[in-house]
């Protein structure tokens, strides 16, 4: 009889594929901006050019179109715990004694019955969350609402050594809420999107290995 090691591992290549399915992107998919070329300008000696990209000198220079440079000031401190306690207790009883017996049967009558029992239960839970998230990222106006709110996405990328770090933050931002310094805070934007994420072979030394994860998903306990 012979035995074809092609199927089982055909089944080990398949469970190595599904260890580690790649994650969707929180914040999107990068996103770019087409601005329009400026007309050519024209030599006529003059100093004043507005076909240049004319910007006036006491003009606000807070965002207002699409690829305007915005500042978001990350401070996301978020808290959260929950706790739970239940105590349950019930107890019976029943006693059962004869006392009147049928002719013959006098003898039954010193028999009684008796019945008890109790039952307990306790229980109790807890979880508590903390996450705190600093530092900035400049973004990029991605496209101006009917009602003048700016959706914006940024993206940074540092590398270390041999490993990446993508920081990532889309959302939505009033201008009404952008400071004299062109920067918004985090906890101002609506629909926000914050990813920290990284890769290289300190971020493989996280996640369980697919031999594990296979073993970990037929495992009936």
């Amino acid at each position: 009889m012979r035995f074809s090691f092609l199927p089982l591992v055909s089944i080990f290549l398949l469970a190595g594929g599904c260890a580690q399915l790649p994650q969707s992107s929180l914040a999107g998919d990068p996103e770019w901006v087409e601005i329009p070329e400026p007309p050519p300008q024209r030599t006529n000696g003059a100093i004043f050019q507005p076909e240049a990209g004319y910007r006036p000198l006491f003009e606000d220079y807070r965002p207002r179109m699409s690829g305007d440079l915005l500042t978001v000031v990350f401070n996301e401190q978020v808290s959260a715990s929950k706790s739970a306690e239940v105590n349950s207790d019930r107890e019976g009883g029943a006693t059962f004694t004869a006392d009147t017996v049928p002719i013959g049967l006098e003898e039954l009558a010193e028999y009684g019955l008796e019945l008890s029992g109790s039952n307990n239960f306790e229980g109790g839970g807890g979880a508590e969350a903390r996450n705190t998230f600093t530092g900035t990222l400049t973004v990029t106006v991605m496209e101006v609402l009917p009602n003048r709110n700016l959706r914006v996405r940024g993206e940074k990328q540092i590398r270390i050594n041999q490993g990446t770090e993508f920081i990532r933050f889309s959302g939505i931002v009033d201008p009404r809420e952008i400071d004299g310094a062109n920067s918004v805070l985090s906890t101002q934007v609506a629909e926000a999107r914050i990813e920290y994420v990284g890769d290289g072979y300190i971020n493989e030394a996280q996640n369980m290995g697919w031999l594990q994860r296979l073993l970990l998903n037929l495992s009936p306990f």
